[in-house]
């Protein structure tokens, strides 16, 4: 039996969820901006169309942005992860299999459905998709995950496939493929397209038909195997259950320098229980605790970083023990007389989370209790939104937190945030 794989792809995804909640955005220029609001990361086709490149700073094109009187927002990842999940349980009453490949895009098998118009079974799924949440998306289909991923980027671009773009009849892949620049392939970076064009690769029809030995030495065993599914050979299977992370990290700028050791405690501490809650998530624990400081790039005379590693004395997925963790290695590093920028905590020797006997003198044993202490936090900090509960080493005011001045409302996960209807 010939696999088909389907990929699902919510279009302008940050820009949609947006215009979801309020329509006098829809067919007005929208964007969205990074964490502590650096770059754009998200942009309506009207903003593509003005030439804002995805990652552009802030600050470049800020006086474009406004000329051409642009409607831009901080992120709203509360907003956009509950958007997420409506799209990823829509799709599930189509497929029990999916894999979540991102935010916005999930792969499904279609093995089995031959005998069905897979195209209008696509535009289905897309009607259905928009009704029940109001996203729009594209959706592409092929023999393997990477020609899906080519038929999403056609499907956007292309009016005529209205969304939907079929790509299992041989005499369909061939002309596609050339209408698709080589940088866009899945899995082709910049330094590869670079090197590509130099040797006058430009389209994904031409990666396709370039000699195996070539394609290997040139672009290792990870590029062959890209351009065998660009000829129809899977390579790449669906996988339902992501792999768990072998390490996790969470650290973001501060929306101005921090110099006192309690802000930059604070911050630590907020990052190592996001950190921990990941770790929960996958259903693992960690060994090892890893706190890093650092000052702005431009500080000439005054730049400074360093890291501290603390190892736990159990495996742990406690956000308490985690955090006691970062605020000692954070002490350990942290110099007066400096402006900092950035603070961050890594989890490593992580390992699946299996119950074990306690050791003879291990105190802070990950146990039943903590356990179901720890269960009861995420539980109710999934139901009332992200640090509903929190922890009072992370403080309350956060003064050190990124910029988000243009942040919509969390109107799906915040009672005090719905939307009002006004007769």
């Amino acid at each position: 039996m010939n696999k088909i794989f389907v990929l699902i792809d919510c279009n302008n995804f940050f820009v949609s969820c947006e215009r979801f909640f309020n329509p006098k955005l829809r067919e007005k220029p929208v964007c969205v901006l990074s964490n502590n609001d650096g770059c754009v990361v998200s942009r309506s086709q009207e903003v593509k169309d003005i030439g804002v490149p995805m990652g552009a700073p802030y600050f470049k094109y800020e006086k474009i942005l406004k000329y051409h009187k642009v409607h831009v927002f901080s992120s709203n990842f509360s907003l956009y992860g509950d958007m997420s999940n409506r799209v990823m349980k829509t799709l599930a009453h189509f497929t029990p299999e999916i894999e979540f490949y991102s935010i916005d895009e999930a792969f499904l098998p279609f093995d089995g459905f031959e005998k069905r118009d897979l195209t209008e079974y696509g535009r289905e799924i897309k009607r259905t998709v928009y009704k029940w949440t109001g996203i729009p998306v594209s959706v592409g289909i092929g023999s393997t995950k990477t020609l899906a991923k080519v038929g999403t980027e056609r499907a956007k671009k292309e009016l005529a496939f209205d969304g939907v773009c079929n790509l299992l009849a041989e005499s369909d892949i061939d002309k596609e493929l050339e209408k698709l620049p080589v940088s866009d392939v899945w899995g082709v970076g910049r330094r590869y397209t670079a090197m590509l064009k130099g040797f006058g690769i430009n389209t994904a029809r031409d990666l396709k038909y370039q000699k195996d030995e070539w394609i290997k030495r040139k672009m290792t065993i990870a590029g062959l195997n890209m351009v065998h599914e660009l000829r129809g050979k899977p390579r790449f299977e669906l996988s339902e259950t992501p792999e768990p992370k072998k390490q996790i990290l969470c650290s973001r700028s501060f929306g101005k320098k921090v110099a006192e050791l309690k802000k930059l405690k604070e911050a630590a501490a907020t990052h190592a229980t996001h950190a921990a809650e990941k770790l929960r998530e996958q259903h693992s624990v960690a060994e090892m605790v890893s706190v890093f400081v650092a000052t702005g790039k431009h500080e000439k005379n005054f730049r400074y970083s360093n890291v501290a590693t603390v190892p736990l004395s159990e495996p742990t997925a406690d956000s308490r023990e985690i955090i006691k963790a970062a605020v000692t290695g954070l002490e350990q590093i942290y110099k007066k007389g400096y402006w900092y920028k950035k603070v961050g905590v890594f989890l490593t020797r992580l390992s699946f989370d299996t119950p074990m006997q306690q050791t003879l003198f291990a105190k802070d044993h990950y146990g039943k209790k903590k356990r179901n202490l720890m269960k009861a936090i995420d539980s109710i900090n999934n139901e009332f939104g992200s640090d509903t509960m929190q922890f009072a080493a992370s403080g309350t005011h956060k003064s050190w937190k990124g910029k988000s001045e243009k942040k919509s409302k969390r109107y799906t996960t915040r009672w005090d945030e719905l939307l009002v209807a006004k007769g």
